[in-house]
């Protein structure tokens, strides 16, 4: 067995165990799962495009004994996952009151199905408006003050893309304000999941380049931000899931229906799940929720991960070269990374990233993004502040606190609009 696969199939296994199903298919055995949380499950699920996924999920389901609730599929989330989608599948929720829940899509069905649980669950007790659940564990405290239990929820992932299926987060976009928010809360990781790869081969590609940076940037972020005690974890994540992007994501390009490739990104994307419940996420992240009207969300992370490894060059030098070495070893570094430092050694770390980018069609400056203007950079500097996305400042490996946002983000993200990396101040 290859065993850079073999390698992350440990790790997936030692982190998820039973409760996780994954690898080339297994969508069959989604029955089997629902089948031991109660007799219906509302599926929710894009029927379109996904109906073969749709019908294998119900024809599974049937064999089992578990009946649609409702006796209908509910359509699925948005792109970036509208908070209108949100209510509209808490309805779902309320009126049939499954035995389970089964959410099917992407990250933003998935993270949709989250939140609707959620407010399903809590909004008699507290309150069914969304806002104030955003942040850390607000979900949790209000279990706990409740004594109420979430709906179980099976994550089946259809992208290779944000790890959804996999993690504590749930990213909900408010339409008006162009503005993602974030739950960040332990009692909405899906508690059963499935990934079957193969489903991915009818993803469009530019799907599957935006969930091949969102794998980069979920492992590089947490890794340039780790604590010491988990810093070996962090790199063996890392190193794993971005060798598995940068070597494989080209072949899938090219050709669609690869199926090694496409298990790779798989993993790798997981595996990026797995890195941001070790670590938190941090500068491309905070920059992307701005972004979501412009970008994919891996897409808008890839573009500003190169500013921030500049950024935080001085601090990150062990994770730069690390990193650097995999972009080194498939040809997109020709500099010895070795005899650099500092800023230097993030430049050329940066431009490694920047060059794989291109290499699979990704745009690699926020002035390719089309309708791109100054607006957005003034969003994203005022999102930096807000205080339910400070968690993202903390975490970085510079932390910036809201009063220096305007000195050093501004700089990042001009940076990023014109491609030039000396545009980018150094915190003293």
């Amino acid at each position: 067995m290859n065993t850079l696969f073999q390698e992350a199939k440990e790790l997936l296994s030692a982190w998820k165990g039973p409760s996780y199903t994954f690898g080339l298919g297994v969508l069959p055995r989604i029955g089997e799962i629902a089948s031991k949380l109660g007799k219906s499950a509302l599926v929710v699920c894009n029927t379109s495009y996904m109906k073969p996924v749709a019908d294998a999920i119900c024809a599974s389901l049937a064999e089992a004994g578990v009946s649609l609730a409702g006796g209908v599929i509910a359509p699925d989330a948005g792109p970036n996952a509208p908070r209108e989608d949100v209510f509209r599948i808490e309805t779902y929720i309320l009126h049939h009151k499954p035995g389970c829940i089964i959410a099917v899509g992407g990250g933003s069905t998935i993270d949709a199905c989250k939140a609707a649980n959620f407010l399903a669950t809590l909004g008699g007790a507290l309150t069914p408006e969304i806002d104030p659940y955003f942040g850390t564990n607000v979900i949790t405290e209000g279990l706990q003050k409740t004594g109420k239990r979430l709906y179980p929820l099976i994550a089946v992932a259809t992208s290779a893309s944000s790890g959804a299926h996999l993690t504590k987060y749930s990213n909900i976009t408010d339409p008006v304000a162009g503005q993602k928010k974030l739950v960040v809360d332990n009692a909405v990781t899906p508690p059963f999941a499935l990934f079957d790869y193969t489903v991915t081969a009818s993803m469009p590609s530019g799907v599957t380049i935006d969930g091949a940076l969102d794998a980069i940037a979920h492992c590089f972020e947490v890794f340039a931000g780790i604590p010491q005690d988990k810093y070996e974890l962090a790199a063996s994540i890392a190193k794993c899931a971005i060798e598995l992007s940068v070597q494989y994501a080209p072949r899938v390009i090219k050709n669609p229906n690869d199926m090694e490739a496409r298990e790779a990104l798989g993993m790798a994307t997981d595996l990026g799940g797995y890195a941001i419940m070790v670590g938190g996420t941090n500068g491309a992240h905070l920059t992307s929720f701005s972004l979501v009207d412009l970008a994919g969300h891996g897409t808008a992370c890839g573009i500003m991960n190169p500013y921030y490894a500049v950024f935080f060059s001085p601090a990150i030098e062990k994770q730069l070269r690390l990193i650097g070495g995999v972009f080194k070893k498939y040809g997109y570094i020709s500099a010895g990374l070795d005899n650099l430092s500092g800023r230097e050694l993030g430049i050329a770390v940066a431009q490694g990233m920047v060059a794989f980018g291109k290499a699979i069609g990704a745009p690699t400056k926020l002035s390719e993004l089309p309708k791109f203007n100054k607006s957005y950079i003034d969003k994203a500097l005022k999102a930096a502040k807000d205080p339910q996305l400070e968690m993202k400042l903390k975490n970085m490996p510079v932390a910036l606190t809201a009063s220096l946002v305007d000195e050093y983000m501004a700089p990042i993200l001009n940076a990023a609009v014109q491609g030039d990396f000396s545009l980018i101040k150094l915190l003293a």
